[in-house]
């Protein structure tokens, strides 16, 4: 399969491995980091490391962007905006509001480019094994267009018109913190009541409670792994969004906004902006020690 040229802004820790799997399925691809240091080894597997977005995105039939939040994709955006070609494609695959999306769809337009918004499900597991959940949002042609690029770093679903992929990224990450807490709860109370959390899971596994986060996240908790996948900070951030976007549809949303205050405590009060989301059963622990 012949694939159009990429660039792609933002090599973190989902962006790194995505650009590799880009690269490694044969995508011509383009890439720009902040630190660059972050993006240089991507060269070793057949990328291209630049120092500038502009000179990414010049001559890219497709660009990509993985940031950290939609303020920060809006600005690069209009930084880059005089360098795009027309007849481009803009997918975002960041985290971001919906309203950001509809915002980032208007300036492209300005300027003859397409854009979908696709954020991603799965954290660095998925994206590094090339498996992530990718809800798209745009005109069906243009997600018609990505989906080759999108194939390569996991499984693409349109699921409506501009805006929707972030709102069903908000919804998945609902899910995602409110299961957080209740594995959290599971693995402490086997802990403190005297069974073991890893016969647990097992016994759990193929059950109605069994789940990724479950497995991945419970074994976290049980044994202490708190480097980052997904970071807490960015789960709060979703979790904000997700009750902002709520209340403009006249919603209430009880047990995320419970979910949010406890991460937010962790966040701000427990050093765990950087520390990874199940890092929440800390801030359960602390909670029994009065601690929180």
């Amino acid at each position: 399969m012949a694939f159009e040229k990429v660039a792609l802004l933002g090599t973190g820790l989902m962006g790194f491995p995505m650009a590799r799997n880009l690269a490694q399925a044969g995508v011509p691809v383009t890439v720009w980091n902040r630190t660059q240091a972050k993006a240089d080894p991507l060269a070793a597997h057949g990328a291209k490391v630049v120092g500038k977005p502009s000179d990414a995105v010049t001559d890219a039939d497709v660009i990509i962007t993985m940031m950290s939040d939609g303020p920060t994709v809006l600005a690069m955006i209009r930084d880059v905006s005089w360098a795009l070609g027309a007849g481009a494609l803009w997918i975002d695959m960041s985290s971001t509001k919906p309203g950001e999306a509809r915002e980032a769809r208007a300036l492209l337009e300005a300027e003859g480019v397409a854009f979908v918004d696709a954020p991603v499900s799965g954290g660095t597991k998925g994206a590094e094994a090339a498996t992530l959940a990718i809800m798209a949002g745009g005109e069906a042609a243009d997600v018609e267009r990505a989906a080759p690029v999108l194939g390569a770093m996991g499984r693409p679903v349109h699921v409506g018109p501009t805006g929707s992929g972030q709102l069903s990224k908000l919804c998945n990450q609902t899910i995602v913190a409110v299961t957080i807490g209740a594995v959290a709860e599971a693995m402490l109370l086997a802990e403190k009541g005297g069974a073991d959390p890893a016969a647990l899971r097992a016994a759990l596994k193929g059950g109605f409670a069994d789940s990724v986060i479950l497995q991945q996240h419970g074994e976290r908790m049980t044994t202490g792994n708190f480097e980052p996948g997904g970071l807490s900070k960015f789960q709060l951030k979703d979790l904000d969004n997700v009750l902002g976007e709520a209340e403009s549809v006249g919603l209430s949303l009880p047990m995320t906004e419970g979910v949010r205050d406890r991460f937010a405590h962790f966040v701000d009060h427990m050093d765990g902006a950087d520390r990874d989301h199940s890092g929440l059963y800390l801030e359960l622990k602390a909670r029994q020690e009065g601690g929180a």
